[in-house]
Parts: C-alpha cells; sequence; structure tokens
C-alpha cells in the first residue's frame, strides 16, 4: 500500500490504468486488495455465487473485517446466491454491512410474492443492477466484465469465460466511490436484515443467534485454509504480489481516465422497457466520435433500433467496424443469441466484420493459466469481456453489453481511458481473439454447423419470440 500511495502522490491529480486480461491476475489482485485494505472496503456486483470463489471472497471479506476494515456490499438480487442464514450472519458482523438492491424475487421474497411482483412490476422486476466494482481505502479500484463466480476466474470445471478488468489508482476512484455511495443511500439498495424480519405470507422471517454466526463464520475461515478449496500455490501468489508491483509500476499508464454509470433505477421508466441511460449516451458520444476505426468485443450483441441506425451512419462514414462476439457453440445465452441471429445478415451486410468466438480456442491455453486440476477435459471458453476501442486511442472497459438490457433496463459502469498504447494493447488482444484460430468469420464460415441440430432448434424457438427488449 506504501507503494501504491507513493504512485498516487507522484501522479496527483492523474488516474492510473493496468489491464486485467487473464482470470488468475485478476483474483489475485482482487485477493491481495482485500488482505490488504486499512479503512474501507466497498463492493457492488450483478452475480455472487456460493461456489469456490464466492465463498473464499466472502471469507476474505470477513477476515478483512475482523482487522477493523469497514466492510459494505451491494448485489444484485437476481442472481445472488447464498443460504439465508449465512448472509444475514455476514451482515450482522459490526463491521460489515450488506444491501440487496430491488430484492423483487430472491433475498427475502417468498415464491408467492415473487410471482406477484412478476405479474404487477414486469419492468421493475426486469431493472437490474449489472454494476461491478471493488473500492479499497478510496484510491485503489477494479471494475469490469467479472462476476464472483469461479467461471470467471479460470475455476470453472466446465464453462470459464474470456473476461477483462481495468485497475483504477488516483483521481477515477473518487467517482467511483461517488457512484457506490449514490447506490448504497438510494432505496432500492435494502439491508439484508430488513428483508429478513417479515411477518405473513408475503415476507420472510429468517435469524440467527450467537452460537450459529460465531459456526458460520468458523466454517469459512476452515473452507478457505482448506488445501484443495484454496491452492497453497495460489495463496503464496497472493503473497508474493507486492514483488509484481515494480514490473506494474512500469505497465501502468497515468493520465485521464473517465468513470461512467448509470444512476439507480436506469431512468424515469416506470412501465415501459426503453428510455436509455447515461452509460448508453456516453458510448454513443464516444462511437459517433469515431475517425477511421471501432473495435468491439462483447459477449451479448443485439442492436436495438437506435444502434441499428447508430451503427449504419458509422458505416456509411467509411469507419471500419470490427466485432468480437460469441458463436452459438460459445455462448451460455441462447435467448441473447436468438437476437443477434435474427439480424446478423443484416449486420453483415451493413458492412460490419464480425467474429464469432470457438468454445475452444487456441488462446486458451495463454489467458487460462490455470485449468482446474479436476478437469478431464479443457472446459468451454467463452467471451464474457466487454470492451470498445476507439481508433486505437481510447479504449473503454466495462460491464455493458451492446444490447437492449445494456441500453436501457440495467445499471452500467466502466472507465474509459484515453491513452493510446494501452488502447493498443486492448485492441492487440481483440485482434488475436478475432484471428482464425480462436474464432469463426461470420460472413464465410457459418460457424452455426458446428453446434447440434438440437441446439440450433432451440435457439430457433426463441427467435420467433417477441423478447427483444429483454435481451
Amino acid at each position: 500500500m506504501a507503494f501504491i500511495d507513493a504512485q498516487i502522490a507522484a501522479n496527483a491529480g492523474k488516474s492510473g490504468a493496468y489491464v486485467l486480461d487473464t482470470g488468475e491476475e485478476a483474483l489475485l489482485a482482487r485477493a491481495w486488495l482485500a488482505d490488504h485494505a486499512r479503512k474501507s472496503i466497498e463492493v457492488q456486483y450483478f452475480i455472487w455465487s456460493t461456489d469456490n470463489i464466492g465463498i473464499l471472497a466472502a471469507e476474505g471479506l470477513l477476515r478483512a473485517a475482523n482487522r477493523g476494515v469497514r466492510v459494505r456490499v451491494i448485489v444484485d438480487d437476481l442472481l445472488i446466491d447464498a443460504p439465508d442464514k449465512s448472509l444475514l450472519a455476514l451482515a450482522r458482523h459490526p463491521n460489515i454491512d450488506i444491501r440487496i438492491y430491488n430484492p423483487q424475487t430472491s433475498v427475502g421474497v417468498p415464491l408467492q410474492k415473487r410471482l406477484l411482483n412478476v405479474l404487477t412490476n414486469f419492468r421493475g422486476v426486469n431493472q437490474r443492477m449489472h454494476d461491478k466494482t471493488l473500492v479499497v481505502d478510496g484510491k485503489i479500484a477494479i471494475t469490469g466484465g467479472r462476476n464472483m463466480a469461479a467461471e470467471y476466474f479460470d475455476y470453472n470445471h466446465e464453462y470459464n469465460f474470456r473476461d477483462r478488468d481495468a485497475l483504477l489508482l488516483g483521481a477515477v476512484v473518487q467517482a467511483m466511490q461517488a457512484n457506490f455511495e449514490s447506490f448504497w443511500n438510494s432505496e432500492l439498495s435494502v439491508k439484508v436484515e430488513d428483508l429478513y424480519d417479515g411477518l405473513g405470507l408475503m415476507q420472510s422471517n429468517v435469524s440467527v443467534n450467537d452460537e450459529e454466526i460465531t459456526q458460520i463464520y468458523r466454517e469459512l475461515h476452515e473452507y478457505a485454509k482448506s488445501p484443495e478449496n484454496f491452492a497453497p500455490e495460489v495463496r503464496a501468489a497472493i503473497a508474493a504480489t507486492p514483488a509484481a508491483f515494480a514490473r506494474l509500476s512500469r505497465q501502468l499508464t497515468w493520465g485521464n481516465v473517465e468513470f461512467i454509470s448509470d444512476r439507480p433505477g436506469k431512468n424515469d421508466n416506470q412501465v415501459r422497457l426503453d428510455g436509455g441511460g447515461q452509460t448508453t449516451a456516453a458510448l454513443v458520444r464516444l462511437v459517433q466520435g469515431a475517425q477511421a476505426r471501432i473495435t468491439i468485443q462483447s459477449p451479448y450483441l443485439v442492436l436495438s433500433d437506435g444502434a441499428m441506425d447508430l451503427f449504419r451512419q458509422i458505416t456509411a462514414r467509411g469507419i471500419k467496424v470490427r466485432i468480437s462476439t460469441n458463436s452459438l457453440a460459445s455462448t451460455d445465452n441462447l435467448p441473447a443469441f436468438s437476437g443477434y441471429r435474427n439480424q446478423r445478415d443484416r449486420l453483415l451486410e451493413m458492412g460490419l466484420q464480425i467474429y464469432e468466438y470457438k468454445p475452444d480456442p487456441d488462446v486458451q491455453r495463454k489467458l487460462m493459466q490455470r485449468t482446474p486440476a479436476a478437469t478431464r477435459k479443457v472446459p468451454v471458453f467463452a467471451l464474457h469481456a466487454k470492451t470498445l476501442v476507439i481508433d486505437a486511442k481510447t479504449v473503454y472497459i466495462g460491464t455493458f453489453n451492446f444490447d437492449p438490457r445494456s441500453e436501457n433496463l440495467n445499471t452500467e459502469v466502466g472507465a474509459i481511458i484515453h491513452d493510446e498504447a494501452l488502447a493498443r494493447t486492448v485492441e492487440d488482444s481483440i485482434e488475436t481473439d478475432m484471428a482464425p484460430g480462436n474464432s469463426w468469420d461470420a460472413a464465410k464460415d457459418n460457424p452455426d454447423q458446428y453446434v447440434s441440430f438440437a441446439k440450433r432448434s432451440k435457439v430457433r424457438l426463441y427467435q420467433l419470440l417477441p423478447i427483444k427488449p429483454l435481451l
């Protein structure tokens, strides 16, 4: 931390940025920061699973809280996966506060209330917090595509994501912390304790006594100490992280970094599924400012009518647009792929160059530096990175998928880094992902032929459904 302080002091008023391109370094960075936080940790995530990584992350925050660090966590309600008593026990720690964003379907919500919410507040149920940020001591932070689950850090035995985060220092972190505070103080973020103290059929009532809390904490610590859950070599790598700071300081770029974000609730719509948002507007301005070429990496590619018009205008100006996205063989989201499949031919006719990621790309061997030990076969590797490079000068790394959901429903965040060297490095990485050994050319290779007839039939059924605004 002394090294980090010195770097920030030497670059007063500027922001430092470093790209976390592999699951291993993204995990090590988060673990080291949690272990060395002095005052505060603020965390926002869309998904928090109770798999290996999710449990270890929770235990890391618990250890920080035991050292006196103030820990605040906001997790979206839709895909949080945690036992009620464990979640409540963590929230009962004097140095841990946990809030659930827009609790409509999961935490403290009985089945009958979930059904009622879907029927009476469909837009509200679908408005999610897709933000992913970690802020430590108000001066160093991480944002990007990774959720808190094993598949984002190469620990899943069957399916892992090729993702990207940005490690940020200095001035930009203030904007990230301000965004966290706006969500923390929003009426949409509800204390875990308040979600479990209800009475009646429409509310949950869960409690934990002191003995149960002690037991839950003990089990978390024992889980983290077990070699099969957190391998000794990973612990050693975390301990050795400071030795890498000299290299990191040489690779950090210092300059102008913007943090873009949506306000809680995304927009003022109460019923309709459109409306846009602040991140949408910021990225539109970025695209409109392109002079020569745009390079995009997005796991889901479903252009709204407005986005279609935008890219039609861009290509008419002679701007070269290349997009790296998932193939039917690699995607984890068939409904989203159906939206892309419905418009793929039109996108290609517009002149967009689209490359669909293979489920077993050659680059997997480089990016997945740690293959799970229990794996008998190489896991499927799919895209999850959300990145936009403009003219090889400016790069956006964040949470925004190029689809209607990110445009209109989900709150999104990200860093816009104005640095040519870093932008070129990221663009080179995406170009590697587009190479023939890693992707199929959608205009030439007919990528759908490499999946089963059953999977093609499923996606065809989704293509018939009027679900585009939800994709």
